[in-house]
């Protein structure tokens, strides 16, 4: 037997930890391909962030929020005319959070939005977790991990304004904003050690058994096996970041307290964690959140004030508001340029191109303009490259509902759906961006 179906044949136990090292991990075949989803809240300034008609090419131009992301026009394309068109309990921020990924409607419930019925969770999973749910299952594609949900300064509460992953109906999946509980869940290994030791001093005690009862040249061979299990004890006492992954764990800040004012940095700590779990294929799927629905975050670091979610309220008119509100998803779109920045500098290992280039980033929002909570023209931005997505442009449709696009990403992952969400809004299939 191979060391790598050795390994995998010794326990069931073994997988999510053999699954991060890359030593055991083969590149031959295709590049893996990922999926990040990104969020943002409370809408955007449709002037300042959608191109000019549909375009592509030199006529694709970017639009002042989009100016970070220039030098990766090339691998940019827009999506315009989306709607979430899931109706029901819940008010426009609930639906348009719980249900963004979902793509169902939310059970009855007694948490009260600012208008409609109170809501309750989604009644069904996300797409994230559906793909992660069929990656897993395939041993070509199973990670450690499977997926990893990440947050920046997401409220210390847990209702439908704030999850926008879950992994069944009613299950919420809460994203981690603490770089150093993330670092320590990704890397700390101490639990994990003292896990896959336990397992690997049974199977030694397994193959002495076995040995007893074998003729000489499979007793010969078991014994090389035998080595093998020894080695990866004594493995298990060196320097993880060094022995096990590709890409040691990046040197987190001290003491970046968990605060409004802290975001920047945490944003930058939670990226780089991000880029670096993917270096190291300890996940293929994964979600960015950054605070939540009706996100209230005072950017006094872009010298703004007020809170996010109120500026978001006010009218076109008020032009101060608008600025702010550019300046606001300047930054977050910043936040994705540095995202494809750190994955652009690291290369496929096996090959061609970099991990962006085997990675698309889907950056969205839970309304498409703050001050009317409309959820039509919800905006979808797609950075990187995928099966099936031709960049450099800007594509529009009708209203079409935004189940399909979801199909449509799911389709990137090598995973084939005939609806996902509500049915009824599935109708068409996946939407066809090549």
């Amino acid at each position: 037997m191979k060391r790598r179906t050795f390994l995998q044949s010794l326990s069931p136990l073994l997988l999510p930890f053999t699954g991060g090292l890359p030593s055991l991990r083969a590149e031959d075949g295709p590049a893996p391909q990922r999926l990040v989803f990104m969020f943002s809240p409370n809408g955007i300034v449709p002037p300042n962030f959608w191109p000019d008609a549909p375009a592509e090419g030199d006529a694709f131009q970017l639009k002042p929020i989009l100016q970070p992301l220039a030098g990766f026009k090339d691998r940019l394309l827009m999506v315009q005319g989306i709607s979430n068109k899931v109706r029901g309990d819940g008010d426009g921020h609930q639906r348009g959070m719980s249900c963004l990924l979902t793509g169902i409607e939310l059970f009855a419930g007694n948490i009260m939005g600012g208008g409609g019925q109170p809501a309750g969770w989604a009644k069904g999973p996300s797409i994230d977790q559906v793909i992660k749910t069929r990656l897993q299952a395939n041993p070509k594609t199973k990670t450690r991990y499977g997926s990893l949900e990440l947050g920046v300064n997401v409220p210390d509460r847990a209702d439908p304004w704030t999850r926008w992953v879950y992994a069944d109906a009613n299950k919420p999946v809460a994203p981690v904003s603490d770089p150093y509980q993330l670092l320590s869940r990704l890397y700390g290994q101490t639990k994990d050690r003292e896990h896959l030791k336990s397992v690997l001093d049974d199977v030694g005690s397994d193959l002495k058994q076995l040995s007893a009862h074998l003729p000489a040249a499979d007793r010969a061979l078991l014994e090389e096996h035998a080595t093998l299990v020894r080695a990866m004890e004594k493995e298990l006492q060196e320097d993880v970041a060094a022995r096990k992954f590709r890409h040691a764990p990046p040197k987190l800040e001290d003491n970046v307290a968990l605060d409004n004012d802290q975001m920047p940095k945490l944003s930058r700590m939670q990226i780089d964690l991000l880029v670096n779990a993917l270096a190291n294929d300890l996940t293929r799927v994964a979600t960015l959140q950054y605070t939540s629905s009706v996100g209230g975050a005072k950017m006094r670091w872009l010298d703004i004030q007020e809170g996010h979610h109120d500026l978001s309220h006010d009218p076109d008119m008020n032009t101060g508001s608008q600025e702010k509100l550019t300046k606001i998803n300047t930054w977050f779109c910043q936040q994705l340029a540095y995202l494809a920045e750190r994955l652009d500098a690291i290369p496929e290992p096996g090959h061609t191109g970099s991990i962006l280039d085997h990675t698309l980033i889907v950056w969205t929002n839970e309304l498409g303009k703050g001050n009317s909570h409309a959820l039509d023209n919800i905006p979808f931005v797609c950075l990187g490259k995928a099966p099936g997505v031709r960049s450099n442009r800007l594509v529009q449709f009708d209203k079409a509902a935004h189940n399909r696009l979801l199909l449509t990403f799911a389709r990137t992952m090598g995973v084939e759906l005939p609806t996902h969400g509500n049915p009824a809004m599935c109708e068409g299939g996946a939407l066809e961006l090549s």
